[in-house]
């Protein structure tokens, strides 16, 4: 299966939020596996460059594109404590399959089973 847009995963990104989704047929750049520690803004480049959705766990990437308005391509922050990994890779994959339209050009947040999409056109 191809889909409209790749992903990048943050290199704090659950491993099995990777897998599921590249099992799916999801392009994904994990961070872990090709650059680990890329700073923030490196990895914000990236994902623009590659027109892809940038998943993370790191809310800092909010700063950098609500504040500093630094482009991007959309941003999924997820904030999924105390969830187990493949709990959490399949309410990623829900999300993203539901709501992938809405991912583009946006912040995003996922608070356990929780979303939130704010645009930042």
């Amino acid at each position: 299966m191809n889909h409209i847009f790749p992903i990048v995963a943050d290199e704090c990104v659950d491993y099995a939020i990777t897998h599921k989704l590249r099992e799916a047929g999801f392009n994904v750049y994990a961070i872990c596996e090709q650059n680990p520690a890329l700073k923030d803004r490196d990895v914000l480049e990236l994902a623009h460059k590659q027109n892809a959705l940038l998943i993370t766990e790191d809310k800092d990437f909010g700063e950098l594109v609500i504040r500093l308005k630094l482009p991007h391509f959309g941003i999924l922050l997820l904030r999924m404590k105390g969830e187990s990994s493949s709990k959490k890779a399949e309410i990623v994959f829900s999300i993203i399959s539901k709501y992938h339209n809405s991912l583009l050009q946006a912040f995003s947040v996922l608070d356990g089973e929780r979303f939130r999409t704010r645009s930042t056109d």
